[in-house]
C-alpha cells in the first residue's frame, strides 16, 4: 500500500535550492572506537542552513540517532557534542544509558513512548531498526535506510534543511519486507529530542469562529497528548505548536516550532522522561487496522516541519513565513498581488437573485474589489443548508441562463470570477445521493453523528473521485473561473469504507483531486475553507493559494485570530474580510475603521451587503482598500513581528527585509485601568537609520482630547523624523483614544 506521495515536494525543484545554498555543508566522519563504550564506531552525517544544525550518528549496523538537532553551533564536532552529552549509570538504570533511535522504537528499551508500534497478529513488535545505508542528496538532505531482520521491517528516513528559513523538514517510511502482512498502529515522521530548556508549550486550539487561540501549558514529566478525529485539520487541535524556554516572549528567548503538514487526522505528543529527555513526536493518526502492509507495501508520513529560534516566537514566524513563501506556496500566485475579494455569503446566504448581484458586483468594483466570488446557493436544489450538495452544476431555477451573465459583467468590471464548492460532502436530500447511496464513508449498521445535514464522499472510490473531477473541471472551463472557495463544512466521525478505515487514503484523495484540477488549469486559485480555519496546515497548503482563516468576521475578534493564525501562516495567504456593521455571529456593531483595520494584515476581502452601508462608510471602505493596495507588497513579503501587547491591545507589523520600510498595527480593543495607553515600543527597525513616522490610519485624528501626540508632532500630515533605536527603546506615546480603535504608523527610511 503506497500511503504517501513522494518525500521531497513542494514548488521549489532540488535544482533551484541547490544554487543557493553555498554555506551548507554535509560532512561523513569517522570516530574512533575509543569515543563511545559502543560497538559500533559513530559515523556523523551533519546538516547546516539558515541557521539551523542538524547532527546525525547513522554508523552501518548501529541504531541511528539525532546527536543535536537545533541552532547552528558553527565549528563544533559530532565528537565533541557525544563526548559533552557523556552520561553514566544511575542506579536503577541500565548499566549503559539507553540512547534514543530516531523512532524510539520499543526494540530500543527507550523509556517513553514509541514512535513506531506496530505487529503482526500480535508478533513481531519489538522492532529495533539497524543502520544499513546512509545516502547523501545533494548538500542540503539526507536519507537514513534501516532495517530489522527479526521482525522484517525497513525503514526510510529523509530530512532536509531549507538554506533560507533554517526549516528542518522530516520524513519515515515504513516498508513490510515479510511474507504475512504487518499492521502499523502509529507512526511518527520523527521522534525529535528537544533542549531541556525548552519547559513551556504553547499550543493553538480553538472552535468554530474561534480558531488559533493561544494555550500554554507548563511542561511535567510525563506527555502532552493532542489528538484529533475530525477527518480535517480541525478547528480545536492545531497539528503543531511551540516550546518556549522560560523568559522566551516574542522577540527574545530560545523556541522551537514544529508543525504537522498533514489535512486529516493527526496526533501530537511531547513526552519528557525521568532521565530528562524529552521527544516531539507528530504524525498521521490512522483507525484501528487502516494501515495494514502486505509483502513489500510501504507507508510513507506526512512532512514534520520543524524551526528553531534565539529570538523568540517572532523567529519561528518568520521561519514558516519564509519557508511557505520559497518552497510551499505556488509561484504563479506568489508572482501577482493578492486581490481584493468580494464574497457574496454575508450579503445574500442563499437568497441569490441575478440583478441583487450584478448591483453588488458594481458597488464592489466601485469601492476597488478585484475580485468577486458567488459563495454557496448556485446550484442545483441548494436554496439552504439541508439540499443540494453534490449536484454540481447551475441551477436552472435561479439562473435560467446560466452563470454567463454574472461572470461576463464580473469581468467586464474588472475583476476575476470566483465560485463556492464543497465537493469532498453530499446532502441525503441530492440527487447525487438517491441515485448513489453506496458513495458515501459509512459503517453499516451505525447512524453518524447529524451534522449540517450532509455526509462525506467516499473519495477512495474512483468512480466519486471522478464525478467530481469531470464536474467541477467542466464548471471551472465553462464560466472561465479564476478561483474555486473550496469548503468542507462538516467532521468526518466515521471514515470507513467497505468496512475499514480509510480517513489516511480519504486524505490523499482530496490531495489528488485538487491536484489533478490544478494540472487542467494551471491558473486556478483555490482557497482552503472548512468551517473557517477547519483546514489550515501545509499539506492544504501545498495545494491551494489561501486559508480562510475564520467564519468570525468581528473585527474585534478577528484581531486575536489572526494574530495566532500569523504564527504558522504567512499573511498573504491568510483570508480577512471587512464584515457586516453588526456581525451576525457575536451580534456585536463595530464601527468602519475598525472592520477595515483588521482585515488589512492579511489577504483582505469584503464579506458584506453593501447596499446597507452609509456612503460616509463606504468612503471610509474604499479609502482602506486603497491603503491596502498600496501597501500589501510590503504587508505580504516584509518580517512579519507580532510585538509585546498589553492587555486590550494587539500590536504587530511588517517591515521590508531591508528595513526601509515598516507599517505597524496599534489596535485597542478594550478599556484599561491607567488613564493613558503605556508606550509602544517598535521591532525589527534599523537602529541607526533615521525615519520619517506617519499616522495612516484612520483618515480622521482618533484623540478622543486634543492637542494630543498626534497634534503635535503632526502625525497625520508630514509626520516627524526619529532615529529606529529611539522607537526601540523609548517607544511612542499612542493617542488617548476610545476602545475599538485601530492606528497604523508607517515608517520610512531617510537617506
Amino acid at each position: 500500500m503506497l500511503a504517501c506521495s513522494p518525500v521531497p515536494f513542494g514548488y521549489l525543484d532540488d535544482a533551484e535550492i541547490e544554487l543557493s545554498r553555498p554555506s551548507m555543508g554535509v560532512e561523513n566522519m569517522k570516530t574512533d572506537d575509543a569515543l563511545l563504550e559502543s560497538p559500533h564506531a559513530p559515523e556523523f552525517t551533519r546538516l547546516s542552513a539558515g541557521g539551523t544544525l542538524l547532527l546525525l550518528d547513522a554508523a552501518k549496523g548501529s541504531r541511528p540517532r539525532i546527536v543535536y538537532a537545533g541552532i547552528d553551533i558553527p565549528g563544533v564536532t559530532g565528537e565533541e557534542l557525544v563526548m559533552l552529552a557523556t552520561r553514566q549509570h544511575a542506579p536503577g538504570g541500565t548499566t549503559v544509558p539507553i540512547e534514543a533511535s530516531l523512532l524510539n522504537e520499543l526494540g530500543t528499551g527507550i523509556s517513553g513512548p514509541s514512535g513506531l508500534i506496530g505487529h503482526r497478529g500480535g508478533k513481531d513488535w519489538v522492532i529495533d531498526l539497524r543502520v544499513v545505508n546512509v545516502d547523501v542528496i545533494g548538500e542540503h538532505q539526507t536519507t537514513i535506510r534501516c532495517e530489522d531482520t527479526n521482525t522484517q521491517i525497513e525503514t526510510e528516513h529523509w530530512f532536509a534543511i531549507d538554506h533560507s528559513s533554517g526549516m528542518l523538514r522530516c520524513q519515515s517510511q515504513i516498508k513490510n519486507t515479510a511474507t504475512t502482512r504487518f499492521c502499523l498502529d502509529w507512526c511518527a515522521a520523527i521522534c525529535l529530542p528537544f533542549d531541556q530548556r525548552l519547559t513551556r508549550f504553547t499550543s493553538f486550539t480553538g472552535r468554530w469562529a474561534q480558531e488559533f487561540q493561544t494555550e500554554e501549558i507548563a511542561l511535567f514529566n510525563g506527555s502532552i497528548v493532542r489528538e484529533n478525529k475530525a477527518g480535517r485539520t480541525s478547528h480545536d487541535v492545531f497539528p503543531g505548536g511551540i516550546l518556549k524556554a522560560a523568559n522566551t516572549d516574542e522577540e527574545a528567548g530560545l523556541a522551537l516550532g514544529f508543525h504537522l503538514a498533514w489535512s486529516g487526522n493527526h496526533k501530537l505528543r511531547i513526552d519528557r522522561h525521568s532521565d530528562g529527555q524529552g521527544f516531539v513526536q507528530l504524525g498521521d493518526m490512522p483507525s484501528p487496522g487502516e494501515i495494514i502492509l502486505s509483502q513489500g507495501e510501504t507507508y510513507q508520513t506526512p512532512e514534520a516541519l520543524f524551526a528553531w529560534s534565539e529570538s523568540g516566537t517572532n523567529g519561528i514566524a518568520q521561519a514558516f513565513h519564509d519557508y511557505a513563501r520559497r518552497g510551499v506556496l505556488n509561484p504563479i500566485t506568489q508572482a501577482k498581488p493578492r486581490p481584493v475579494h468580494y464574497n457574496t455569503w454575508e450579503a445574500v446566504y442563499f437568497d441569490h437573485d441575478e440583478a441583487t448581484l450584478i448591483e453588488l458586483a458594481r458597488k464592489a468594483a466601485e469601492v476597488g474589489a478585484e475580485r468577486f466570488v458567488l459563495d454557496d446557493g448556485w446550484f442545483g436544489g441548494r436554496r439552504h443548508d439541508a439540499a443540494g450538495l453534490g449536484d454540481w452544476w447551475v441551477s436552472p431555477d435561479v439562473y435560467p441562463d446560466g452563470l454567463h451573465n454574472l461572470a461576463r459583467t464580473v469581468k467586464e468590471l474588472g475583476m476575476e470570477f470566483g465560485l463556492w464548492f464543497e465537493p469532498e460532502m453530499v446532502n441525503p436530500d441530492s440527487d447525487l445521493y438517491r441515485a448513489h447511496p453506496d458513495w458515501v464513508l459509512k459503517v453499516e449498521g451505525i447512524d453518524p453523528p447529524s451534522s449540517r445535514n450532509q455526509l462525506t464522499l467516499d473519495l477512495t472510490k474512483s468512480e466519486v473521485f471522478e464525478y467530481l473531477l469531470e464536474k467541477l473541471s467542466t464548471l471551472i472551463g465553462e464560466y472561465s473561473i479564476d478561483y474555486i472557495k473550496w469548503d468542507m463544512n462538516r467532521d468526518t466521525h466515521h471514515p470507513v469504507s467497505d468496512g475499514k478505515g480509510a480517513m489516511h487514503r480519504q486524505t490523499l484523495r482530496v490531495y489528488s483531486l485538487i491536484d489533478a484540477l490544478r494540472k487542467r488549469h494551471p491558473k486556478l486559485e483555490i482557497e482552503s475553507c472548512a468551517s473557517g480555519g477547519g483546514r489550515a496546515d501545509y499539506g492544504i497548503l501545498r495545494r491551494t493559494d489561501r486559508i480562510w482563516t475564520s467564519d468570525n468576521n468581528d473585527a474585534r475578534e478577528r484581531q486575536a485570530i489572526q494574530r495566532g493564525a500569523a504564527q504558522f501562516f504567512p499573511l498573504g495567504a491568510l483570508g480577512s474580510h471587512v464584515g457586516p456593521r453588526k456581525c451576525h455571529i457575536t451580534g456585536r456593531e463595530l464601527p468602519m475603521d475598525l472592520r477595515v483595520a483588521s482585515a488589512v494584515f492579511g489577504h483582505m476581502g469584503m464579506e458584506l451587503d453593501l447596499r446597507d452601508e452609509s456612503p460616509a462608510d463606504l468612503g471610509t471602505l474604499k479609502a482602506g482598500i486603497a491603503l491596502y493596495k498600496e501597501h500589501r507588497t510590503l504587508i505580504h513579503s516584509g518580517h512579519y513581528f507580532a510585538l509585546k501587547s498589553e492587555k486590550g491591545t494587539n500590536f504587530i507589523g511588517c517591515i521590508s527585509p531591508d528595513k526601509s520600510e515598516a507599517l505597524f498595527s496599534y489596535a485597542k480593543l478594550d478599556s484599561a485601568l491607567s488613564t493613558h495607553p503605556q508606550r509602544i515600543h517598535f521591532s525589527g527597525l534599523d537602529p541607526s537609520t533615521r525615519y520619517q513616522i506617519r499616522l495612516v490610519w484612520p483618515n480622521q485624528n482618533p484623540s478622543i482630547s486634543t492637542p494630543s501626540i498626534v497634534d503635535a508632532t503632526g502625525l497625520q500630515s508630514a509626520g516627524m523624523e526619529v532615529v529606529g533605536d529611539a522607537l526601540i527603546k523609548h517607544g511612542i506615546q499612542p493617542p488617548l483614544t476610545f476602545p475599538d480603535t485601530c492606528l497604523f504608523y508607517h515608517l520610512k527610511a531617510l537617506h
